[in-house]
């Protein structure tokens, strides 16, 4: 018989050892479930993201340049208000030749055709996230922070990013010292298109195709909201399209040439109002489409779009370049059908408003009230009015260390006919009167915060100490106590 050796029964007993624990282990571990990892784990980053976007969408955009002259403006469009009843023939004030038109209709498809087979184009936001985008530098920023500040009053907790032309915007004491607590960061724009030049209008779309968020609140720097506006992504009418827009005061005064050279058939000018985009709603992932377009309207707006699209009429700019085009790719959108109201106080002697705001309708109870077929811009007496959700205070802009007090503007809004500190918005009464609650106290009182928190350091303004001063001023005068001739801030 064989010797059975020590050396190979400790290696035998290993072994069986081994295979004991390993089987153990795989009994008895479970893998995590997914959700504990975080859907963003491998993303790459998002600045890496947004630069790979723009050098996939800046040929496209080169490549379908409109190749002829920029229109020729005849005459600018008059401002009218808006006619829901009306049969008058839409303005055709923009001369532009059979040739041009066929050269930018044939670009136009073009770059219709490339946005969408283009596989290397890629949206950089991250699916399944939502937030607000603006836009601010220099004596806008200020005012975004008021804006900002009134955002976080409404319980609303939605993440900012905010968007700078260029590093010549970004102020390091808000966006590192302030913002941060306000669940808000900065962006700039510059480090993302390098030289590339996308100035003032053009800036808005593409701080939305920039953002990290797949559904976007746009709000101008010098727009906020009443109410939480998480509750209107929730809601109809943005669950089923994806796009929801406001109105201007004005007639659409878009030439019948830009709906020839985007085939499509010229609508009435009793079919909607033009569009104010301090304020809109839009979904990536059922729209992205359409702000491509839209960067395409912008990117050569101020040599061609932007003229086509308003021809000369108040607002010219990005304004319309959203709505039409959805329209332009049979996108679904809704626009909201409430008139905007001015905001602001009665002048002396019976001379009419003196306006420094606009007042925007809650888009859910237009959208009931639509889905009825009452339709108050036709009939006002068909329905009460829906509730104000969003102001835009933007004649002046209420920088406190500029044209907001005396009479440095032209509707002096701090004033009273006597000359005194009054409030701005007193009237019209009824619209004053949808906003539930004292809303000019509370933009105040963050005004006030904005001109006298230590954190606060503004390079455009000179002298805080004297700003904080008269904001405290105006603040003690107007609203640190009632007063008989305080607006109704309910129409109960």
């Amino acid at each position: 018989m064989a010797t059975f050796r020590f050396g190979r029964l400790r290696s035998l007993l290993f072994a069986m050892g081994a295979i004991f624990l390993i089987s153990t282990f795989y009994l008895y571990w479970t893998p995590a479930p997914a959700s504990v990892v975080p859907s963003t784990a491998f993303e790459v980053p998002l600045t890496e993201r947004q630069i790979a976007f723009w050098k996939a969408l800046k040929p496209i955009l080169e490549q379908n340049a409109p190749n002829c002259p920029s229109p020729v403006a005849r005459a600018d469009a008059p401002a009218v208000h808006f006619n829901a009843t009306t049969t008058d023939p839409r303005p055709d004030l923009t001369l532009l030749k059979d040739d041009d038109r066929k050269a930018m209709e044939e670009a136009h498809a073009s770059y219709v055709r490339d946005i969408r087979i283009s596989k290397k184009l890629r949206s950089p936001h991250t699916a399944g996230t939502r937030g607000l985008v603006s836009t601010a530098g220099n004596s806008y920023l200020p005012v975004f922070l008021s804006s900002l500040r009134m955002l976080r009053r409404t319980g609303s907790t939605l993440p900012v990013e905010l968007y700078m032309k260029d590093a010549t915007e970004y102020e390091k004491k808000i966006c590192e010292g302030v913002l941060p607590d306000l669940g808000a960061k900065c962006l700039v724009l510059s480090e993302i298109v390098g030289k590339n030049p996308i100035e003032h209008y053009q800036l808005k779309v593409f701080a939305i195709l920039f953002s990290s968020f797949e559904e976007i609140i746009w709000l101008d720097a010098d727009c906020f909201p009443l109410h939480k506006p998480e509750e209107l992504l929730d809601s109809e009418p943005f669950k089923t399209n994806g796009l929801v827009t406001w109105p201007d005061f004005w007639a659409s005064t878009a030439s019948p040439a830009y709906f020839e050279l985007s085939r499509q058939p010229i609508p009435p000018m009793s079919a909607r109002q033009s569009s104010e985009t301090g304020v809109f709603l839009v979904s990536k992932q059922l729209h992205l489409t359409t702000l491509l377009l839209a960067a395409y309207y912008n990117y050569y707006g101020p040599s061609h779009y932007f003229r086509l699209l308003s021809q000369g009429a108040p607002g010219e700019g990005d304004k319309e370049t959203f709505l039409q085009a959805a329209t332009a790719l049979g996108e679904p959108f809704y626009a909201v059908s409430e008139r905007v109201q001015a905001l602001g106080h009665w002048k002396p002697d019976g001379q009419g408003l003196s306006g420094s705001a606009m007042a925007q309708a809650d888009p859910a109870e237009d959208y009931a009230l639509i889905s009825q077929d009452k339709r108050r811009v036709i009939d006002p007496t068909v329905a009460k009015a829906p509730r104000v959700f969003f102001i835009h205070a933007h004649y002046p802009k209420f920088n406190p260390a500029e044209n907001v007090f005396g009479t440095k503007w032209d509707t002096a809004p701090t004033l009273k006919a006597d000359g005194s500190d009054g409030r701005a918005w007193t009237a019209p009464e009824d619209v004053v009167s949808r906003f539930g609650h004292d809303v000019e106290r509370n933009y105040w009182e963050e005004i006030k915060w904005v001109s006298c928190d230590p954190k606060t350091e503004f390079q455009t303004w000179e002298n805080k100490a004297e700003v904080c001063q008269k904001v405290e001023s105006y603040w003690q005068n107007v609203f640190a106590e009632s007063h008989e001739d305080d607006p109704k801030f309910t129409d109960d």
